[in-house]
This record gives C-alpha cells, structure tokens and sequence, in this order.
C-alpha cells in the first residue's frame, strides 16, 4: 500500500495519500519519478493532504515538494513528522 507520495527523490517532503496515518505507522513512499518506493515511519499523525518530512530539517533549510522549493524551515524537524504552516514558511514574505 502507498501511504505518501513525492515526484523526485531530492524532496524532503511526501504528501499523505491515505487517511488515518498514526504515529508509529510504517509508510511505504512512492517515488514518481523513479517508480520505486522508500519506506519512513511517521513519528506523528499525518492528516490526508498533509506533508511528513523524509529527512531531518534544521531551522533555515529548504523544504522541496514534488521538485520544487516550497518554502523555509521555521522550527526543526524530525523524519517523520507532520510538515505543514507550524513549522514551514513561505520565502515569499
């Protein structure tokens, strides 16, 4: 089963597919790109639509989605953990 899904293999963030990812949950993310799959336990819940980090990410670092620069991170974070606006900003602003 596909829980998370990136286009390429550079993105620090995967987006959750599925509803109901809890913390300790064994993910299985879908490269695009590649076709192929890397597995990352989600150290928290992850909402449907939501991202979870694939790589630990110090304050400062770019977060790249789908190949794309998304933003900057504001608060660390930890593979596995829910990625959204409480740690994540625009670089717009």
């Amino acid at each position: 089963m596909i829980h998370v899904v990136l286009h390429d293999a550079r993105d620090t963030v995967a987006v959750a597919v599925v509803e109901g990812i809890e913390a300790g949950t064994r993910l299985t993310a879908w490269i695009m790109d590649e076709d192929k799959t890397v597995a990352v336990e989600a150290a928290q819940d992850i909402p449907i639509g939501h991202k979870v980090a694939l790589k630990d990410m110090a304050v400062g670092d770019t977060v790249y989605k789908y190949g794309v620069d998304i933003g900057k991170v504001v608060a660390p974070i930890k593979v596995g953990e829910h990625a959204h606006v409480h740690n994540i900003r625009t670089k717009r602003w």
